[in-house]
């Protein structure tokens, strides 16, 4: 989040583009002339989960959109960035590596959609990759609907994400990743303290159920790193 911007108010504001994704949004402008992409989710518990998993990423490191704060508890907002490049399917392989640095905060926050349904969940600006929405990220897919029991203690996303031929573009992402790679991935998570995961679900509105669920996933992923290969 962006902790030096109030909270912005689309009724206020000018819409000067239309939407980009699945979920009903728009690019609004400010009377500065500062424009935000605004998505209207499900509802504000969806609205919330995706701010976690930006908090989350963002806890990790992973590159993301700068998140904005809304008056609508049913709003996501992000700032707006004219990308150099977006989509998997556009990316060199020096991008795809870099892509490739973030697998494991991919599969920890269970986001099924990190590549997108077109592969444009992924984009490029100014040489460094970002994941540029996380709807479909922890507790809901990407619109809305509820992950229920497939969002659990264990983290098999490390396999579908790289295998599950109904997600071709995250396998196309992810599927040639060697041990080294994996294991680097895996890291970047497990580094991470059980106490600062605690804080961060915390301080966002998230339950201590979400905050132990997500701890056990790290321990899960953790617990995988002697059998990767």
């Amino acid at each position: 989040m962006s902790a030096d911007m109030p909270r912005i108010d689309t009724a206020r504001m000018q819409r000067v583009g239309g939407q980009l994704g699945t979920n009903p949004a728009g690019i609004f402008q400010d009377e500065s002339g500062r424009r935000y992409y605004v998505k209207t989710l499900e509802s504000p518990a969806h609205a919330r989960n995706e701010i976690i998993a930006a908090r989350l990423y963002q806890l990790t490191g992973a590159p993301t959109l700068t998140y904005v704060s809304t008056t609508a508890p049913d709003q996501i907002a992000t700032e707006w960035l004219q990308l150099d490049r977006k989509s998997v399917a556009h990316f060199s392989e020096s991008e795809r590596r870099q892509a490739r640095q973030w697998f494991g905060v991919h599969a920890w926050t269970a986001n099924w959609d990190a590549a997108g349904f077109d592969g444009d969940n992924q984009g490029v600006v100014n040489g460094t990759v970002l994941t540029l929405d996380l709807g479909g990220a922890l507790a809901f897919r990407a619109l809305g609907d509820p992950k229920g029991r497939a969002f659990g203690p264990r983290v098999d996303e490390l396999d579908v994400l790289r295998c599950d031929e109904g997600n071709p573009h995250a396998v196309r992402l992810f599927a040639d990743m060697c041990p080294a790679e994996i294991e680097q991935a895996i890291r970047v998570v497990v580094r991470i303290s059980d106490a600062r995961i605690r804080q961060v679900i915390l301080d966002n509105g998230g339950s201590r159920t979400l905050a132990e669920k997500m701890i056990a996933r790290k321990a899960d992923m953790a617990g995988r790193l002697a059998s990767v290969d």
